[in-house]
């Protein structure tokens, strides 16, 4: 079966502080497409600790977001709420921590752990659908990392946010030039 990536759809990047445009959409989108397929569903977070050095306030370039365990690390209600099959909802098995390190920038879910320690690559299967949070960031890191990997990806465009409009289109045409599929 094939598997669907649901990248960072975390409350700060939907309405936090580092809200994305289109994020409500894409979660909407996300929960129906999850709702209308037979896919395996793997949920990934930012999950950092409060030293992490990508903040701002530790001398990073992003303001404070995710923190493990914080209203704003958590995943969007309705993956809980509008997800119908419960084994397709968010569960410790199926949500991938990603971010744990305060050195290391990790966009990127393709390592991100379970609560099992087991990594987002070994369970998803040779196809996956990505979506999520954010396009130029997190959801293209991860598709590239799945591509290099030898994974047949499907980006789905409509459950994909973004932080800013011209690197999002940025990344459509660099994704499509490369032989992405692109579902719109």
């Amino acid at each position: 079966m094939d598997s669907l990536v649901v990248v960072d759809c975390q409350y700060d990047f939907i309405e936090g502080t580092l809200a994305c445009q289109k994020g409500r959409e894409a979660v909407r989108y996300l929960a129906e497409f999850i709702n209308t397929h037979k896919v395996n569903v793997f949920y990934t977070g930012d999950w950092h600790s409060p030293t992490n050095r990508s903040f701002k306030i530790n001398g990073g370039i992003w303001p404070v977001h995710c923190v493990a365990g914080s209203k704003g690390a958590m995943l969007n209600s309705a993956f809980y709420e509008d997800v119908k099959e419960e084994a397709k909802r968010p569960k410790e098995n199926n949500f991938f921590m990603k971010g744990q390190d305060d050195l290391v920038e990790e966009y990127s879910a393709f390592h991100g752990k379970n609560k099992e320690g087991k990594e987002l690559y070994q369970v998803a299967s040779s196809h996956v659908y990505v979506g999520g949070l954010a396009s130029e960031y997190c959801v293209k890191e991860t598709i590239l990392a799945f591509v290099k990997a030898h994974h047949t990806v499907t980006w789905l465009l409509s459950g994909t946010g973004y932080v800013d409009k011209d690197d999002h289109e940025k990344t459509i045409k660099e994704l499509r030039e490369m032989g992405i599929e692109i579902i719109e």
